[in-house]
């Protein structure tokens, strides 16, 4: 990346630093459900932990690999918020009239998720330290359990990037929100794999998301699993989204509602008007229409 670039960049994110200085509470609801999560199931789910067959050392460790990761991963899906509104208000415009290579507005909005991230992870390692979840792990493997939960908020701006650029419009976050939690939803949250049954069972065995959830439980009890399929499946997600917000970059240059076809006439009379204005070619222009009867008689 061109030192242009990287000034763009770093540009980008000191604007969205700047907007979340001045309004922090705009930090709060990507830490909202997250925490609500870690409240509600830990503690009302406790006794699934003490089930046959769930093979786990803690129940509430075992929901909190899912809560760091959404508390990740919300930061990132929030962040792509902004670059939708930033689009739909013309900002992200004006931004890439001054950017030579416009991926390095996407970097800046990157760099902002990162650190929003990397704070939700900090405030929820510390709630749950705080009431009292025991780690088995060394420093090594909650540096691995890290670097998963912020490849997880790279792959999701990543995403969102690529549908805000592409809609420029706020109404796109539903496109944004909606599956990551199915994303969730339809992995081993609340209970092992090996317990869910039917096609939920068979949705968890596709879910990308599923191996990372379990290399996570593993590096948090000490007992590494799925170590590299985890990691090889964020790495493929990474470039897999890095080419859909390419995509989605290009999409934005065309401007806002951009079209090969010229627009299109709305309503039968509207159709018919066209028509006989592109059969007429070079003829005799048509005058304006009498709208009365003298206006008539006066044509």
């Amino acid at each position: 990346m061109s030192a242009r670039s990287m000034s763009v960049a770093r540009g980008v994110a000191y604007q969205c630093a700047r907007k979340l200085v001045r309004v922090p509470p705009k930090l709060v609801p990507s830490l909202l459900l997250p925490l609500f999560m870690f409240a509600a199931f830990g503690g009302a789910l406790g006794a699934v932990g003490s089930t046959k067959g769930f093979g786990y050392y803690s129940y509430t460790a075992f929901v909190f690999v899912f809560v760091l990761y959404m508390a990740s991963m919300f930061s990132a899906v929030f962040t792509t918020f902004d670059i939708a509104a930033d689009y739909e208000s013309g900002f992200g415009h004006r931004l890439m009239l001054a950017a030579p290579r416009r991926l390095a507005i996407v970097g800046g909005y990157v760099i902002v998720a990162f650190w929003r991230g990397l704070l939700n992870i900090a405030v929820v390692f510390a709630v749950a330290l705080a009431t009292g979840m025991s780690v088995r792990g060394n420093a090594l493997d909650i540096l691995a359990l890290l670097a998963l939960a912020l490849l997880l908020n790279m792959v999701t701006t990543l995403y969102g990037a690529g549908v805000a650029l592409r809609f420029q419009s706020t109404a796109s976050g539903v496109l944004i929100l909606i599956p990551t939690f199915m994303l969730f939803f339809l992995s081993p949250i609340f209970i092992p794999r090996h317990q869910l049954s039917g096609w939920l069972r068979d949705a968890a065995d596709v879910n990308p998301l599923t191996p990372v959830l379990e290399a996570g439980r593993g590096f948090l009890a000490d007992d590494p699993v799925k170590v590299v399929l985890a990691f090889a499946a964020l790495v493929g997600l990474l470039l897999l989204f890095t080419v859909w917000v390419i995509g989605g970059m290009r999409k934005a240059e065309q401007g806002p509602g951009s079209s090969a076809r010229g627009p299109r006439a709305r309503g039968p009379r509207a159709r018919r008007q066209q028509a006989a204005g592109a059969q007429a070619g070079g003829g005799r222009p048509r005058g304006p229409r009498g709208r009365g009867p003298r206006a008539r008689a006066q044509a």
